[in-house]
């Protein structure tokens, strides 16, 4: 389905169902405002996948959102828990709903669905569908996209509080988003995610054109660097299918993409400040990330005030561990964390 014309124009939000024949859906007050301790992941056996497109805007930006859930919302059922899939800053929302023909499940928003989650996402400001300005969409901005997307999805599903799985800069965005939103999170999970960057051999090499950083807000992506996610840090940790199948679908937004995140992680670290981050929080590194180094994290991990943290490093992997030959694994520890039960106060 293609949009056609101003995908906002005459209403203040604007909503259309992929799969057909489901309807408009209800409003939130219809479904009901649970409390969010209340919504409790329940796998599901079987039940078709419902997905719905959504439009929220930002002053007069318009931006783009994603659901994925078991079965369309009804009137009455109880609340699932909402999880809130952050990208990164060289691909949008489609590397959490990507299809890579005979090549099993990719797409973290389906099995987290039939996890029992409500799944959303989103393209942030001058990335995929939304809409396209003069700015950088640095953290600061993503963290003003997140303020609206939660807005709409409150409106949406009665849930204040969500989980929010951010991936490299899209887990900068979280965690800033946290810091300034602690009422809004449940548990966070950080993957790939950068404290202060020291040591880091691939913000290194970057911080070489941060010159350009500084002075453009926009950066050539193509093809190749999309193939380079696959082959950066250790080749053979990713299928080259898979991106592939990646930049088949990233292309179609052009091959240009913002700097702002580039030019954070390379000049304005820390943007996420641990003892500002009052949520749960799990940290998820691939064993062979070249951003976000053991020490690095380390010292984020041991200055966050919940004791209700973990830090996993899963092997085999690399920086993207959303699109690794073992992602398996981070849904695995991802799932078991968002279920965590709640601790007994002592």
């Amino acid at each position: 389905m293609t949009h056609s014309g101003n995908p906002l124009a005459g209403h203040p939000l604007a909503r259309r169902t992929v799969i057909t024949g489901i309807g408009a859906g209800v409003a939130a007050g219809a479904i009901g405002a649970m409390p969010a301790q209340a919504a409790t992941a329940v796998a599901t056996e079987g039940g078709e996948i419902w997905s719905s497109e959504y439009w929220t805007k930002k002053g007069d930006i318009p931006l783009w959102m994603f659901r994925k859930r078991i079965g369309a919302p009804k009137a009455g059922e109880p609340a699932r828990p909402v999880v809130f899939f952050v990208h990164g800053s060289s691909v949008t929302s489609r590397v959490f709903d990507l299809k890579v023909p005979g090549k099993g499940e990719y797409s973290v928003m389906n099995e987290f669905a039939r996890y029992g989650f409500d799944c959303w996402t989103m393209d942030h400001e001058n990335y995929g569908k939304s809409g396209r300005t003069a700015g950088n969409a640095d953290i600061a901005s993503g963290v003003e996209d997140l303020k609206v997307a939660a807005e709409l999805i409150t409106r949406e599903t009665g849930q204040r509080k969500f989980h929010f799985v951010g991936e490299s800069s899209g887990a900068l965005r979280a965690g800033a988003y946290a810091m300034v939103a602690p009422d809004r999170i449940d548990r966070l999970v950080f993957a790939a995610f950068t404290y202060k960057g020291e040591g880091s051999p691939t913000l290194a090499k970057r911080a070489e054109q941060l010159t350009y950083f500084r002075s453009h807000n926009m950066r050539k992506r193509d093809r190749e660097m999309i193939r380079s996610i696959a082959t950066r840090d250790k080749p053979g940790t990713s299928d080259p299918a898979a991106m592939e199948a990646l930049a088949d679908v990233e292309m179609v937004f052009g091959d240009q993409i913002p700097t702002g995140t580039y030019l954070d992680m390379t000049a304005n670290l820390p943007v996420v400040h641990p003892d500002k981050v009052l949520a749960p929080v799990l940290l998820v590194r691939g064993e062979y990330d070249g951003i976000a180094t053991i020490d690095d994290l380390e010292q984020f991990y041991n200055l966050l005030p919940n004791g209700d943290r973990q830090f996993i490093i899963l092997p085999g992997t690399a920086h993207s561990v959303a699109l690794a030959i073992n992602r398996q694994l981070f849904w695995h520890v991802t799932r078991a964390f968002l279920t965590m039960p709640t601790p007994i106060a002592t």
